[in-house]
């Protein structure tokens, strides 16, 4: 089945959604670490498995993996390499995990608790707009190398025709922690979504 084409009204509404969303994650952010939370205007881009698969390839990163529950089917996936991660750890819990060590307990339901900010703040702000109910399920925490990430994902029903990338940059106390977002809907769900965004 083809991919549907993302017309640019339609990437543009969608990246003002996610700009929303990204502006109330920020927020959130900044009152669960105490420190200032700057995120930039997200770059959307609509890819497929194949150019995914390309995105991550020899990379180590830490992803966060959800499901979307409510009127559309899918999933989130949240991708930060891993140095990026370890840095939103040790700027949230003071300090720096220990090196090669597996992460601790704390440790990985710290990165947890901000991927779920982040998806909530994501789903909420499309929702809202498509006046659909959208929900995250409890993340999934994956590290090690992005092939064997995107192996499992695809072994959890992740995969998917319809991937849409939305670039993230954010910085912590100037401290950079950036990462991607893909938000991939089943096919049906992103038809339904566009669908929607037409009638904004």
């Amino acid at each position: 089945m083809p991919n549907p084409a993302l017309q640019q009204a339609e990437l543009a509404a969608l990246t003002e959604v996610c700009k929303i969303g990204m502006e109330h994650a920020a927020t959130a952010l900044s009152q669960l670490m105490g420190k200032g939370v700057s995120i930039e205007v997200p770059r959307l881009k609509f890819v497929d498995n194949a150019k995914f698969a390309g995105l991550i390839e020899g990379q180590e990163v830490t992803a966060l993996h959800l499901q979307i529950l409510g009127n559309v089917r899918g999933s989130i996936l949240i991708l930060l390499p891993h140095k990026n991660a370890l840095r939103v750890v040790e700027l949230l819990l003071g300090t720096a995990p220990k090196p090669g060590a597996p992460l601790s307990e704390l440790e990985r339901a710290t990165l947890m608790e901000v991927g779920n900010i982040l998806a909530s703040a994501c789903l909420n702000a499309l929702g809202n707009t498509l006046k659909m109910t959208l929900l995250p399920s409890v993340p999934t925490l994956m590290s090690g190398s992005g092939e064997a990430l995107f192996a499992r994902i695809k072994e959890q029903g992740g995969e998917s025709e319809s991937i849409v990338m939305i670039d993230t940059m954010f910085s912590v106390s100037d401290a950079f922690c950036g990462g991607s977002i893909f938000l991939v809907p089943a096919t049906s769900s992103l038809e339904a979504m566009l669908a929607a965004l037409e009638k904004q």
